[in-house]
């Protein structure tokens, strides 16, 4: 399934951008536009108004309610914000509406530039089903199990699952960060499973289409970054290991992903070049894929920019989020494949404010910080002394990074960095980042995607 072509007529000329987000992404993507010689219009809800890196931008709008539904999710009320302020051009950032197709078509119709992908290539891989089957088409490895949607005859569904061989994993189309799935063991077990999960898909995602599909045991997580422009020319820039999650959120995130060689990811990462060529693909990209006995299964592709893209900045010397937006003003890729190396190694945890034994939110006023520096050492952070950090949305407050030589300097560069960092007056999961660079198994490095969990079950448990 296509897509749709990108071509350099899409580009648009612009000046001033609309950062259609908050936090440390808003900043991260401040910097790059200023950094251009962009001006910015940063927009806020009612709970951000009073936040001290709104200055920062050429002009700070508060443009709704405290609920991100009337505010960082109001379609309508951005882009009155970006009429009104004459930004050229949008960036979502991540999470919101960074991937939502008629978000970016209405930008498009509107007359900016949405810096991100086309409306027909986020909509082609938002749907897993036709994800999965653009990614066959173009020889990217896939998960074993159909490329079509379950049908409704329970013997049908059966059949499809004993072909598969169980366990098996059944999925909403439209679903993501961990809903709308459920792991099936046994047979007798499936038809539960497989309705159950289409009610929750079509409350969830406003689509009942589940697919199935062979549920790995063990794997780890493990991402391509791809950059690619409206001339047809399409890089990678390295791969990431973010297999310490807990339940499907990450936690720390690592590049290179320790123990896979190069012969051995290089074909896969070809693959998905082929496969950005085929959906009309345009800006930066990231191919998750889990990873088992050496081999690689695709799973999903995220159309934006990723909350760790600075461990693949660090080990790439790129700085991806100006390529985005030279790529949204029609500009070809600036390097061919040939000029993208990998140096050193770098881990990115990220800082929450979360209780770090029950996980729950912990909004209030940070009364105190200190955060680490020197070489190799980056903080993303929008938070300050006397922020208040607010209920409303993700707990991210931070992200601290390191680049060393090697990945034991990197480990021991952590350390340092996270014994240095202090945030007083909220709970945040310091304390578990601290305790997780210090266990052997992770330093050992490998660990598959369920490790944390049952990490944070036997800390519990003793």
């Amino acid at each position: 399934m296509s897509g749709g072509a990108t071509t350099a007529q899409d580009a648009r000329s612009f000046d001033t951008v609309l950062i259609a987000n908050r936090g440390e992404i808003a900043l991260r993507v401040l910097r790059a536009c200023k950094e251009l010689g962009l001006k910015t219009v940063m927009i806020c809800s009612q709970a951000d108004r009073d936040a001290q890196y709104g200055a920062l931008a050429d002009t700070f709008l508060c443009i709704g309610p405290a609920s991100a539904g009337r505010s960082y999710l109001n379609q309508d009320a951005i882009l009155l914000a970006a009429r009104l302020t004459g930004a050229g051009a949008v960036h979502p950032g991540y999470g919101f509406l960074s991937e939502n197709a008629a978000f970016s078509a209405a930008v498009e119709a509107a007359g900016m530039a949405f810096i991100g992908p086309s409306a027909a290539a986020i909509s082609t891989m938002g749907d897993k089903i036709a994800a999965k089957s653009a990614m066959m088409a173009a020889g990217v490895p896939c998960v074993p199990g159909p490329d079509t949607a379950l049908p409704d005859d329970p013997a049908a569904v059966q059949a499809i699952a004993a072909e598969i061989g169980y366990p098996v994993i059944v999925k909403a189309a439209g679903g993501g960060g961990g809903r709308g799935m459920r792991v099936v063991l046994a047979a007798q077990h499936l038809q539960d499973a497989v309705s159950l999960t289409r009610e929750e898909a079509r409350q969830a995602f406003g689509s009942p289409a589940l697919y199935m599909e062979k549920f790995l045991q063990h794997p780890r997580h493990i991402e391509i970054q791809v950059l690619c422009d409206m001339h047809g020319n399409a890089v990678w820039l390295g791969h990431r290991d973010c297999s310490m999650q807990r339940r499907h959120q990450k936690v720390v995130e690592e590049a290179p992903a320790p123990g896979i060689a190069p012969e051995r990811i290089g074909p896969v990462a070809e693959a998905c070049l082929t496969a950005c060529r085929l959906i009309g693909y345009r800006g930066v990209g990231t191919f998750e894929f889990l990873y088992e006995d050496g081999e690689f299964y695709f799973i999903e592709m995220n159309t934006r920019l990723q909350v760790e893209h600075p461990v693949t900045e660090m080990t790439a010397d790129i700085d991806i989020v100006q390529a985005q937006i030279r790529v949204a003003q029609g500009e070809p890729l600036a390097l061919g494949q040939e000029d993208v190396t990998a140096e050193g190694h770098a881990f990115e945890c990220r800082i929450n404010a979360e209780d770090p034994e029950t996980f729950l939110a912990a909004a209030g006023t940070i009364t105190g910080i200190a955060l680490p520096s020197g070489p190799g050492i980056r903080v993303d952070t929008h938070v300050y002394a006397g922020y208040k950090v607010p209920p409303y949305y993700d707990s991210l407050i931070g992200k601290l990074i390191v680049h060393a030589p090697s990945r034991p300097e990197a480990i021991a560069a952590m350390r340092r960095a996270l014994a240095q960092t202090r945030i007083d007056g909220i709970a945040t999961n310091l304390p578990l980042l601290r305790a997780l660079f210090d266990d052997a198994a992770f330093a050992a490095g490998g660990t598959d995607i369920h490790y944390l969990e049952t990490w944070l079950k036997q800390r519990s448990a003793a």
